[in-house]
């Protein structure tokens, strides 16, 4: 998979369809600014309860977005990214369906997980207690199943019942979703919220040593059909560098809200904390089609005395400065203000989270950009969008403020905005300058941040960011055996080309 920026998108709300979001990406305007597409669900159905994060059929593409075809279309020019909900599957599935009529008689019956499957002499309150959670309420839907009313097993909402992992049936569901992905050209799979799919008695039944095991079978699945994975996890900064070490790529979530404090505080020595221990086989973001994480930077919550990047106070001040910059549009759509919550995250467009200030927000791409890891832009991040207040109106979904549908009209108008054009500029500068594939130098003088990239392949490539965090001036001087160059002003790489390198 190429060490280039990734775009982050819905196909039908960047381009209608596949088709559409293939050319989309293969425009003129962003000519190497991309060298992958994570495609967010676009399973049947794509618009389901959550967004597609619900299969009905988790092996066959929506119609009414396209074909395997279509997929396999876009990876002939970039490297492409694709979920693999492990956790879970839609209560509208035909295999649940027929469990919920013909219950223990169904040949689909040990696929799903009830309460009595993981606790078969029942649990104590202890037990149920114990259950790491990331929504309020227990992790259970009473549905009749045959003649039975069970507590089925449902971690985020009763749309969404829990796969039985370990269960011969969940596992050869799981893998003819792997054969269908890999032969349509897929680089990389994302582990959907595998954190929550191992259930074991007596512990959190989130990311324990199981959760491990299962990770890594699965991984070795994927590696022999020639497709690499990504693990999905919001939780503890530690565990996140634990799993770092035992997968191919680990999501850096601790980044968003780490740089938000530093531009919000000019205080960087967080951030600068962070880049000296994360783990460097990440994919970096500042935004995805859900909330601003705010659980990754804070502390254990299994063991609240392990203190997290963030005290406590730090992270109050965080969100409070969140909704104070989008002028309060993110606390209409965070927490109990708004259905399908979460508990650790603050909805909100990265644009809007820094107040639409242009400076800043390049300089926070720009700090992305340099730290190790393939980093992936979101689509409305890409196109410096805002928070849409109509959408968020209408569904009553917090994390629908950051889900706009793009006409081609609003692409065209977006795409001649300096800020997204700098922005464009700046991808095909990290994808292009070859000091990307080395080790990160970082300083932090008072309110002054310096970080600094050198080649390994190009030994003589090297590329420095200065970014002021007080004012969000940032800077940028590079020299490789291709060219060199400076910028005082971010907004000033509008426009901006390089040559590709072999």
């Amino acid at each position: 998979m190429r060490n280039q920026v990734q775009l982050i998108t819905y196909a039908d709300r960047l381009g209608g369809d596949l088709p559409g979001l293939a050319r989309v990406l293969r425009a003129p305007e962003l000519d190497g600014a991309f060298g992958g597409v994570h495609v967010l669900p676009f399973f049947t159905p794509f618009d389901g309860a959550d967004a597609g994060f619900d299969p009905v059929d988790h092996t066959a593409v929506d119609p009414r977005l396209g074909t395997w075809d279509d997929v396999r279309d876009i990876a002939t020019t970039h490297d492409v990214v694709v979920d693999l909900i492990v956790n879970h599957v839609s209560a509208d599935s035909a295999a649940f369906r027929d469990v919920q009529a013909n219950g223990e008689a169904s040949e689909s019956y040990p696929m799903f997980l009830t309460m009595s499957t993981v606790f078969p002499d029942g649990a104590t309150e202890e037990d149920l207690t114990r259950i790491y959670r990331p929504r309020p309420g227990l992790p259970f839907t009473p549905v009749r199943l045959g003649d039975r009313l069970r507590y089925v097993w449902t971690t985020f909402t009763p749309q969404q019942v829990d796969i039985d992992v370990r269960s011969e049936a969940g596992q050869a569901y799981l893998t003819s979703i792997l054969e269908a992905v890999a032969a349509a050209g897929v680089s990389l799979i994302r582990l959907d919220a595998v954190g929550y799919a191992l259930k074991t008695p007596g512990t959190t039944s989130f990311m324990t040593p199981e959760t491990f095991q299962f990770i890594e079978a699965f991984t070795a699945q994927a590696r022999e059909r020639g497709v690499d994975v990504l693990v999905e996890v919001h939780s503890y900064y530690r565990r996140q560098m634990e799993i770092g070490r035992s997968v191919d790529l680990v999501y850096d979530f601790a980044l968003p809200p780490l740089v938000l404090h530093a531009l919000y505080t000019a205080d960087g020595e967080a951030l600068v904390r962070w880049m000296g221990i994360r783990p460097p086989n990440a994919v970096t973001v500042l935004d995805t089609h859900d909330g601003i994480g705010v659980i990754d930077v804070g502390p254990d919550q299994s063991e609240p005395d392990r203190p997290g990047l963030l005290t406590p106070a730090q992270i109050d001040e965080l969100v409070e400065g969140i909704h104070h910059h989008t002028g309060g549009t993110s606390a209409e759509a965070t927490g109990a203000a708004a259905s399908n919550l979460d508990l650790y995250q603050v909805n909100s467009t990265f644009y809007d989270a820094l107040g639409r200030d242009d400076q800043r927000y390049l300089a926070a791409r720009a700090i992305q950009l340099f730290t190790p890891g393939i980093p992936q832009v979101y689509y409305v991040g890409a196109l410096a969008g805002g928070n849409d207040m109509d959408l968020l109106t209408r569904t009553g979904v917090g994390r629908d403020i950051n889900r706009h549908h793009y006409t081609p009209a609003e692409i065209s108008d977006a795409l001649e905005r300096p800020v997204v054009q700098a922005l464009l500029g700046l991808c095909r500068l990290r994808n292009h300058v070859p000091a990307f594939d080395g080790v990160l130098d970082v300083g932090l003088d008072g309110e002054t941040v310096t970080m600094r990239r050198r080649g390994v392949e190009v030994p003589d490539a090297e590329a420095t960011l200065v970014v002021d965090l007080a004012t969000g001036q940032a800077s940028i001087v590079w020299e490789h055996a291709g060219g060199s160059g400076r910028v005082e002003d971010l907004l000033s790489l509008s426009g901006y080309t390089t040559p590709r390198m072999s």
